[in-house]
């Protein structure tokens, strides 16, 4: 088109032709409007539905709706049959439709309409057919299944290539979910924060739906619920581990994509957010009419009472409306140009995420969005920090990524955010989005140099091993600057997007076939050892390996300086059968096989894990604060951190640049920096641990005094039964054979 008129009168001409060709039925479809109730003016404050009392003592619920550039809002509320009342909001303030309606109790449900332009060529997508999300909606009712009445565009239009120029004019709201008014009644009195200190802390990141699903000892109804994951069966595997803290993959309310429905599949990671005040309603097993709240604040108060935080996934850089093509569910029909950043062509999005749009943090009202959302799941749910999906999305200013950004500046100087655990997935698909290493000091980020060190390390791909011992000992090589300290690296071999820990080593390409994408999908980039065979074997010798492969990998995760984190299930032996990008299977390749504990093979190995947490929970030299300096603080030489080569000898330059598969670490109990809560300098066992990915066994010479006089293994992973390691004796100077593919940790006397 020559210019936006002739495009409109197009437009025009399409729509039109598409209305004369729908029955007046169809497009109106509507049942007969009940009479409204009485709306009040309200006020603006706070944002969303509020059950409340007002004047002369009403009750009733106060309605907020920030609607930038509209013309109009219809609040929408729906009885228990369906039918719908709608009542204008003509109150507006600082662009904050608002009225309180008196009568309205909690339970109700309701959503909005909102007039204005249509016209896409500018970013304009109002279109009042459209029931919308309140973007404040504390509860939500109902699934999103997107037949084509929910698209604000023509979906089916015969030109695809100006589809989301024809917006479509049927009824959304049969086919939508509703928000529902929640009493929040809830002051946390009895509740007792953990408050675990970041050095001490062991993640275990988990799906709520996954995690609990088969778990035997769960009652069956409350299976894949919060109030399964609040179940003493469950919470008796977490303390049994030792794990500090929960992360949760998104429990914020999301929606199933249309490409995935028309295969009969679902999202099971939940990582297309609708709603970011709601519970995942179908994660609740008492209810979906508000009751999902209280369930999942009483989970949060079952873990807190077993001494475990609770982390939320959570998803603020783009929402499940996708990009022009996708749904219009709640933000592209209240104000879209305000709420996503819009290309120099405003029919497209920016798109940083690789999910079709990308949140638009830098306006001020997406930004009070965020943050009030993050402040509702720490002061009325309970929570305790969040992992930041694609953080650096969030971070960019116009376009760049920038430590600077509104986003950060803000979370910086919040008095209740800046308090809370906070992770940051230091990356995103755009142009310069890749940023470990760089987020300010108050943040700790997931260490993917860490994962891909580690990985290489065990397979036998890297070239030295300068890199592991970076990563061994905090990755200060990213770290140490601005104030931060080892825990700003959150260590970890394995996360939910990718290979389980035992695919990892059981697996060398990805067989993500039952994801109906041609086994396109997921990464190709595994740095995976099958140990001699792809997938499953009978081969006797091939499974041994692989087990000890797994000790190995969960032994260098625990005893590494920073914060480690655990995938649910891989302490069992979990496998997803070779899928690396399981986001849509709801089923048994995800869930926790909890059969696992059965074999002892994998008993073992829960219990191996158990046991390294305990011991870097008894070990403060295992959980340091500080970064090590390598330099020696007495006068016998003896320092903080020392690396040695298998004849005993410390590390030169030379060393750390030839190829080597062996590498001794020591780390000194009498040079932890920093003094207990009664200021009394921390001093613990000093240890060393000789980590040996060679295919044959290794003689490793026991360094001498300063160093220590003798050893005691702790640890050998290359025993089945661990019972039988500890307690061995060697003196100084002595030559151990380290078996191939084995970590030896041994206590210095």
């Amino acid at each position: 088109m020559s210019s936006a008129a002739e495009q409109e009168a197009v437009q025009e001409e399409r729509a039109g032709e598409e209305h004369a060709a729908r029955p007046a039925a169809v497009l109106n479809g509507r049942r007969p409007a009940a009479p409204a109730p009485p709306v009040w003016p309200g006020a603006p404050t706070p944002l969303g539905a509020r059950f409340r009392t007002g004047p002369d003592g009403v009750t009733g619920t106060n309605f907020a709706l920030w609607a930038g550039g509209a013309e109009a809002v219809e609040l929408c509320l729906f009885d228990e049959t369906g039918a719908e009342i709608r009542v204008p909001l003509t109150e507006l303030t600082h662009e904050i439709w608002h009225g309180f309606v008196p009568g309205v109790l909690p339970g109700r449900r309701y959503g909005y309409r909102v007039h204005g332009r249509w016209d896409p060529w500018t970013g304009a997508r109002w279109n009042p057919a459209k029931l919308l999300l309140d973007p404040y909606a504390r509860a939500v009712d109902g699934d999103f299944s997107l037949p084509p009445e929910v698209y604000g565009h023509v979906r089916d239009w015969p030109q695809q290539q100006v589809a989301d120029t024809v917006r479509d004019d049927r009824d959304s709201a049969p086919y939508v979910p509703k928000g529902v008014v929640v009493h929040d009644d809830d002051d946390w009195a009895d509740d007792h924060r953990p408050k675990t200190p970041w050095a001490d802390s062991v993640i275990y990141e988990l799906h709520v739906r996954g995690f609990t699903k088969t778990h035997p000892g769960i009652p069956e109804e409350l299976r894949g619920t919060y109030a399964g994951l609040a179940h003493p069966a469950a919470i008796e595997h977490l303390v049994g581990l030792g794990v500090t803290a929960v992360e949760l993959l998104p429990v914020h309310q999301f929606a199933h994509e249309d490409h995935l429905l028309r295969k009969g599949l679902r999202n099971y990671w939940g990582y297309n957010s609708i709603g970011y005040f709601a519970p995942h309603a179908g994660y609740a097993a008492a209810g979906t009419n508000g009751q999902q709240v209280g369930e999942f604040k009483r989970m949060v108060r079952a873990l807190h009472a077993a001494g475990i935080e609770v982390i939320l996934d959570v998803v603020y850089n783009h929402t499940a409306e996708a990009g022009e093509l996708g749904p219009t569910l709640s933000l592209k029909g209240i104000d879209n140009r305000g709420y996503y950043r819009l290309q120099p062509d405003a029919r497209r999005y920016a798109d940083y995420t690789g999910c079709g749009n990308t949140l638009h943090v830098v306006q001020p009202h997406v930004l009070r969005l965020i943050t009030d959302s993050l402040r509702y799941w720490v002061t009325e749910m309970g929570v305790d920090g969040f992992r930041f999906d694609l953080a650096a999305a969030l971070a960019r200013s116009m376009h760049d990524v920038d430590m600077l950004s509104p986003f950060l500046a803000v979370i910086a100087q919040d008095p209740v955010l800046r308090r809370v655990k906070l992770i940051a997935e230091p990356w995103d698909v755009g142009s310069g989005g890749y940023q470990v290493g760089a987020f300010p000091p108050l943040w700790t980020e997931w260490n993917d140099r860490y994962r891909g060190a580690v990985r290489d390390f065990w397979r036998g791909a890297l070239p030295d091993v300068r890199d592991l011992g970076y990563r061994l000992s905090g990755s200060s090589d990213l770290y140490a600057w601005g104030g931060r300290r080892p825990y700003a690296s959150v260590n970890f071999v394995t996360a939910h997007d990718g290979f389980t820990l035992r695919d990892l080593v059981s697996y060398e390409r990805k067989h993500n076939e039952a994801n109906g994408e041609g086994n396109r999908d997921g990464s190709d980039d595994n740095r995976a050892w099958n140990c001699g065979a792809e997938g499953e074997t009978d081969d006797e010798r091939v499974r041994s390996l692989r087990r000890r492969q797994l000790r190995n990998l969960l032994t260098t995760l625990l005893l590494s300086t920073g914060v480690p984190m655990l995938v649910a299930g891989d302490e069992l032996g979990r496998t997803q059968r070779g899928n690396n990008n399981a986001y849509c299977q709801d089923n048994e390749i995800s869930w926790v096989d909890w059969e696992l504990l059965e074999e002892p093979g994998w008993r073992a190995l829960r219990d191996l894990t158990a046991r390294l947490i305990a011991l870097r929970h008894a070990h403060p030299v295992l959980r340091r604060r500080a970064f090590f300096s390598g330099r020696a603080h007495s006068a016998d030489g003896l320092r903080d951190l020392a690396w040695f080569t298998p004849r005993g000898a410390e590390m030169t330059e030379r060393d750390w640049y030839a190829p080597a598969a062996t590498l001794g670490m020591y780390l000194s109990g009498r040079d932890i920096p920093g003094r207990d809560a009664r200021g009394v300098p921390v001093v613990d066992d000093s240890f060393l641990a000789v980590l040996h990915a060679g295919h044959r066994p290794v003689s490793f010479v026991l360094p001498g005094p300063p160093w220590a006089e003798r050893y005691e293994v702790v640890v050998d992973t290359s025993r089945e039964d661990q019972a039988a390691a500890p307690g061995t004796a060697h003196r100084a100077g002595a030559t151990v054979t380290v078996a191939a593919r084995a970590v030896l940790l041994l206590r210095v006397g």
